[in-house]
């Protein structure tokens, strides 16, 4: 009798081929079958709970948080959606939409006139070449006075829209930059040399940061320029020396200038006083010369009226008082008669009122 592998199968008579052969028919166990079957709904139920779990994954990646210092910006197949601000968001999931974040609160900055040193050791092999790039580096700027000044120049700017930030500039930094370094050259060229590096800073950092905020608005950046900060003004290397000479012939210019004012402030007021008090003076000589005419004329008509009622009597007087006056006025002189071939002089002279 023959070994049975498999208590399940068992000899059934077969039948007997067509060509008279023998044959034998195995029998399946229905356990078996059940279990193959069960295999393979497993699979199917694992494929789609693993498809559903990606699914789910898939659209849980729409959600995303935009910071408060942020703005998030969202795109549909590339194209702008709309702009929102600090919180909690949904998106349709990559690559039907995607967020762009952008920082709206970080200052930014940008330094022109600082590559020169660079530049400088770059091509420090070429004497001709260092003058030529020394000529025309973005620090050198003409100005008003056909003068040359070195400036340094700090710009701080920040993002306001992150649409216009994001869409409508290519490179925002170059941007400002081309632009900071074009409004400044036409500012310092409508100045003169004198007030941008003595203290008239003020006005060109106000002048420039207004002119960069209405040409970025003009391009719709959207960009805010914070601040604006000269960092030096200076005249350029190879003239300082001879710019530091002219500056100490205007100081003392300034300061002569200051002294003549201290000493024309000193003698005006002396000589303004000095001419009112000539004025007082001659006003009173003039009143009283006029009143020592009016006198005398008034005392010759007296005397006149006096004389016409008695002439030799007015003569008499008149020559009386004239006589005292002159011999007043003259000196007397005493002859000793005795004295005639002594030694002594004969002659005693005496001033006017010493022999009273």
């Amino acid at each position: 009798m023959a070994k049975k592998n498999n208590p399940w199968e068992e000899d059934i008579p077969p039948e007997l081929p067509e060509d008279g052969g023998s044959a034998k028919m195995k029998i399946v166990s229905p356990f078996k079958v059940a279990k193959i079957n069960g295999t393979k709904n497993d699979f199917k139920i694992h494929f789609k709970l693993l498809l559903g779990a990606l699914i789910l994954l898939w659209l849980g990646s729409g959600f995303y948080q935009v910071q408060p210092s942020e703005q998030g910006v969202v795109l549909r197949f590339g194209k702008y959606v709309g702009t929102y601000d600090a919180g909690l968001h949904y998106h349709l999931p990559y690559p039907i939409e995607e967020v762009m974040k952008v920082n709206v609160t970080q200052e930014r900055s940008i330094n022109l006139g600082v590559t020169e040193a660079t530049s400088q050791n770059k091509y420090m092999t070429n004497n001709h070449s260092s003058v030529a790039l020394n000529s025309f580096t973005e620090s050198h700027m003409l100005t008003g006075d056909e003068n040359i000044v070195d400036i340094n120049l700090t710009v701080v700017w920040k993002i306001k829209n992150a649409k216009d930030y994001l869409f409508n500039v290519r490179s925002p930094d170059v941007t400002v930059r081309v632009a900071a370094q074009s409004v400044l050259r036409e500012i310092v060229g409508q100045s003169e040399m004198q007030p941008i590096i003595t203290g008239d800073r003020g006005k060109v950092e106000a002048e420039t940061k207004a002119e960069l905020q209405k040409l970025m608005d003009d391009f719709g950046a959207g960009i805010v320029i914070v601040r604006v900060k000269l960092q030096k003004a200076d005249p350029p290397k190879q003239v300082v020396d001879a710019f530091n000479e002219v500056q100490r012939a205007k100081a003392d210019q300034e300061r002569f200038k200051n002294e003549a004012e201290a000493y024309r402030n000193e003698i005006l007021p002396k000589a303004k006083g000095e001419a009112v008090k000539r004025v007082q003076e001659a006003e009173a000589y003039k009143e009283a010369v006029i009143n020592k005419a009016k006198g005398d004329a008034e005392r010759f008509q007296s005397v006149y009226k006096a004389y016409k009622q008695g002439k030799k009597v007015t003569s008499t007087r008149l020559y009386l008082e004239m006589m005292e006056e002159v011999l007043s006025k003259s000196g007397t002189t005493l002859i000793d008669p005795s004295a005639k071939g002594a030694n002594v002089l004969p002659v005693l002279p005496l001033k006017a009122g010493e022999n009273k």
